[in-house]
């Protein structure tokens, strides 16, 4: 279960996931959409 420890301000952009890295500090990556498959030849 997460807690909540701080707010920090962060303005969120659509998109994009954020999370806090091995460093401690709040990165973010973008998010991978689900699309069609490809052909198989």
């Amino acid at each position: 279960m997460a807690e909540k420890v701080a707010k920090v301000g962060v303005k969120k952009a659509n998109g994009w996931l954020y999370f806090v890295d091995k460093q401690g500090d709040i990165s973010r990556a973008k998010m991978v959409r689900g699309g069609r498959k490809k052909k198989r030849r």
